[in-house]
């Protein structure tokens, strides 16, 4: 055989071999859909909405488009009713969502672990949660559930808000109106407290604080900011650090098997990646020798208290038979190895 002809049948061979490469590869791109929704609760101008972004855009650049993705704000695919989102993603009207453990909660009654008053305690303790084994067994919990769970990210400690007076303890809250989100723990913390506690919806809230209808909520510092609460009467701010909000990256399960082994590792890793982003532009200004966040929010006139531990004291003792009712209620097993991982904890 001459090289011209070696040569044809090298080639030959090699297409060959890439044919069904080829079609496989086209066949399976069939099965993609033009675009996948993802849900927030809010957008790109607050920590948590750029968290999504940052993973569309690395999911996007990552695969060649092959797989994309679009936010949806405001949970709008559901008309705003954030605690129905746990269940729309498993129903497969959402098809990915980075979601608060918060408003999961009612589903996933585990969840309700984070929104214990004063088991984190800071970012240390935080992290001790959701990146030790506690956080692996939550997101095994959370598959179970019925949804495809990639990485952790973070909304921030819940601080509280008011537009009648500064707030240091129990008795300074007794009688004012507060909005909380819609899970039952919440309610129980509040009234425990002496307050008058109002679930709504967040896109409710906003509306609810301009009109005086309620007179405080509680969120972290960059929701305060972005949404400019201080143009909504809230000019008292209480630093309690009592809940922190972490967010998880999902995807429905469904979706999750329609893409390639391949591009299920680069949608995963994008989510681990975009949550280690999200969580550091969170705690911008938050944490350590850096609180610029807090300067930030007293030049607008707001009065920020920041609570000593003897002050976190009287709080944590009237709050204490709501603790206990819900670490039964969340699994005595569960709270105790979380308690036990934000005792090791190395405080940052």
């Amino acid at each position: 055989m001459d090289r011209r002809s070696l040569l044809k049948a090298s080639a030959a061979g090699s297409a060959a071999l890439a044919a069904p490469f080829v079609v496989t590869r086209a066949a399976h791109a069939q099965n993609y859909k033009s675009e996948y929704r993802v849900s927030t609760v809010v957008g790109p101008a607050f920590p948590w909405g750029k968290g999504a972004e940052i993973w569309i855009d690395l999911v996007r650049q990552r695969t060649q488009g092959r797989i994309n993705m679009k936010l949806y704000p405001n949970v709008s695919l559901i008309n705003g009713d954030q605690t129905r989102e746990f269940s729309a993603i498993r129903q497969g009207v959402i098809d990915m969502a980075v979601g608060s453990t918060i408003n999961w909660s009612p589903q996933v009654k585990e969840l309700n672990l984070f929104s214990l008053p004063f088991l984190a305690q800071d970012h240390a303790g935080l992290d001790a949660l959701t990146q030790g084994e506690v956080g692996k067994r939550t997101l095994q919990i959370i598959e179970k559930a019925g949804v495809v769970p990639l990485a952790w990210g973070e909304n921030g400690f819940r601080e509280l808000t008011n537009s009648k007076r500064e707030i240091r303890t129990p008795a300074d809250m007794k009688g004012l109106k507060f909005r909380v989100v819609g899970s039952p723990i919440f309610n129980d913390t509040f009234t425990a407290l002496g307050a008058n506690p109002t679930q709504m919806s967040w896109a409710d809230a906003q509306p609810a604080l301009a009109s005086g209808a309620v007179e405080g909520q509680e969120n972290p510092m960059h929701i305060f900011t972005a949404a400019k609460l201080h143009t909504m009467s809230q000019k008292f701010v209480t630093r309690w650090g009592y809940v922190a909000d972490p967010l998880v990256y999902v995807v429905n399960r469904d979706i999750w098997n329609s893409w390639s082994p391949a591009d299920r590792d680069i949608v995963r890793q994008a989510a681990v990646d975009a949550g280690k982003q999200e969580i550091a532009i969170a705690r911008k200004g938050l944490s350590g020798n850096d609180l610029g966040m807090i300067k930030e929010v007293e030049a607008l006139g707001v009065k920020v208290t920041t609570l000593t531990d003897a002050e976190k004291d009287q709080f944590k003792k009237a709050i204490k038979p709501v603790y206990d009712k819900w670490a039964k209620q969340i699994g005595s097993d569960l709270v105790k190895r979380a308690e036990a991982a934000v005792a090791a904890r190395k405080k940052a």
